[in-house]
Formats: C-alpha cells, structure tokens, sequence
C-alpha cells in the first residue's frame, strides 16, 4: 500500500466537499473506489467523467488498475472543464 495526497478540482471538489485527502491504495483504482466509498454517489458520477494525473503524468486510457501508486505521491482528480 501507497500513501499520498488525492487531489480534487472543480466539479469534483464540489461534489467530495473538500479539495484534498489522504489515499492508501496500491493502485489509481483502489484509491478512487476508496474516494467514491467516502463521498457517494455524486463523486462516482464525477469521477466516471474525470481525467487524472497521478505523480505529473497523464493517466490517459490505461487501466486504472495497472497505475501503481507511490508513497508520498498525488493524484489529480480533473473533470471536464468549460466544455471539454
């Protein structure tokens, strides 16, 4: 297990009500499913729409399962913004 910092941003610091929390997961999946556990359903509706960045890099398409989590790493929670 990792610890970090999950981050939110727009939409979805609005529906968490905070902007950022602590996560302890092996990988990008557990930690949202953590996230969405903690904060309900209008975050999973959010998330479902995010991109992330985990430790400065895209995510982009790969499975969230498969990006590994580090220690004192961040993770960027970025639903669409203005349009996109």
């Amino acid at each position: 297990m990792a610890r970090g910092t999950l981050r939110f941003w727009a939409a979805a610091k609005a529906a968490a009500g905070i902007a950022e929390e602590e996560y302890d997961a092996s990988n990008l999946a557990e930690a949202l499913a953590a996230a969405q556990s903690s904060h309900g359903e209008p975050l999973a509706r959010v998330i479902a729409r995010s991109t992330f960045v985990v430790d400065g890099a895209p995510v982009g398409g790969r499975a969230h399962d498969s990006v590994v989590l580090t220690d004192g790493g961040t993770i960027e929670v970025l639903p669409p913004f203005a349009g996109g």
